[in-house]
């Protein structure tokens, strides 16, 4: 696979700044779930110190006092300014925003404006798993539309998937991961605009959930499924949490195309009190200050998608592993080295090697794995080598 690589940003390599014995000393879930002899490269948490725009900006705040409730549309100028310059997008209008707890929540909310009780939502499998989770716990049906053996949404599942969803009468909506979470898709202009074309065409309506978007890898290019002809009754939702590793930083932006401004308008203001206004305070520096850390973790990430295809190839062979073009997620295909549905029970309990089981990414998962690069070369070094005596 060859890519063009990031730009030199002259920020050293962020996943190759901490030891191993200085990450176990943090107390969240990645490194509190398992003991210490387990490898974590399961949840979605980076091995990186943070930017130190957001070290700044966090502890001015906090020198202040400066720790009450949000208020302003500084986040949102700030991702639209990113948004401009990363992506040539200038439709986020900050009138068009509201402040949400995080991106899951803010899903919900979204999915409460446009769908009612017993409607469906359609996903794409294998596909992140509190889609799955948070849907039906807010009493929607979720259908499934899986993604193809290539990895990429295909239209006529899709449309088959709104035919049915849309088949009692009620009203329904598409929940679309952008770029794909667990398999890296990032989705073209083309085929977000045949998805808008297909969800006016049914009267679905698209909520994107575009937490991954500043992770893409050298050469490629994302696309904002509000930026697509079609997508003006979209809804999306974005934060700075997954590429800054600011999940414990509760932030992230609700933002409608200009054809759901008044949906939008229709979200309850308690909703907005739920956000952390530290966390704000936080992401606005990473989308405003911090784009060389960004350049250079996005590089590092280039490196270690080659080093983790070049270490399955010569150690496990019988892996399947195609790099995505986005996320810092590994979705491996064990399904050859005869391991049953649950690799990742194998993995932990032989390799002392903790990953995501693909059985909660629903259709597609069994079999499979997910395995987090965010960490530094020798470690995932050393979890291939663990694999691999696991297979022994």
């Amino acid at each position: 696979m060859t890519r063009i690589p990031h730009e030199t940003s002259g920020e050293p390599n962020p996943l190759q700044a901490l030891t191993l014995d200085r990450l176990r000393r943090r107390t969240s879930m990645k490194w509190r779930t398992y003991p210490e002899d387990v490898l974590p490269l399961w949840v979605a948490e980076m091995d990186v110190p943070l930017a130190e725009p957001v070290v700044r900006a966090v502890t001015e705040a906090l020198d202040l006092g400066d720790t009450g409730y949000p208020a302003g549309t500084a986040y949102a100028q700030a991702l639209a300014a990113f948004a401009g310059k990363r992506w040539n997008w200038d439709g986020l209008a900050a009138e068009r925003t509201a402040i949400v707890p995080d991106v899951m929540l803010g899903v919900v909310e979204m999915l409460k404006l446009v769908t009612g009780s017993g409607d469906a939502v359609v996903v794409n499998p294998p596909v992140y798993p509190p889609f799955y989770q948070f849907v039906e716990h807010m009493d929607r049906r979720v259908l499934e539309a899986p993604l193809g053996a290539d990895g990429r949404i295909g239209l006529g599942v899709l449309e088959e998937a709104f035919r049915r969803a849309v088949a009692d009468g009620g009203r329904a909506a598409y929940l679309l991961c952008n770029p794909h979470n667990p398999t890296g898709t990032v989705h073209t202009a083309e085929e977000l605009s045949a998805v808008a074309a297909l969800a006016e065409r049914y009267g679905v309506r698209v909520v994107a959930d575009e937490i991954h978007a500043p992770l893409v890898a050298g050469g490629t290019d994302f696309v904002p499924y509000l930026s697509v002809p079609g997508a003006e009754r979209g809804l999306s939702l974005m934060s700075a949490s997954k590429a800054w590793n600011l999940a414990g930083l509760k932030a992230a932006l609700a933002i409608a195309g200009p054809g759901a401004g008044a949906d939008l308008a229709r979200m309850p203001e308690e909703v907005g009190h739920g956000p952390s206004h530290i966390g704000i305070i936080a992401h606005t520096a990473a989308l405003r200050d911090g784009g060389a850390w960004l350049d250079a973790l996005l590089s590092g990430l280039d490196a270690n998608r080659r080093l983790l295809a070049d270490l399955l190839a010569e150690h496990l062979p019988g892996i399947r592993y195609r790099p995505g073009d986005a996320t810092y997620l590994a979705w491996l295909d064990c399904r050859a080295v005869g391991l049953g549905d649950d690799p990742a029970d194998t993995f932990l309990h032989r390799g002392r090697v903790a990953l995501s089981s693909g059985l909660p990414f629903g259709t597609g998962g069994a079999g499979h794995v997910r395995l987090n690069l965010a960490t530094s070369p020798e470690v995932i070094g050393e979890a291939v080598r663990r694999m691999a005596a696991a297979l022994r």
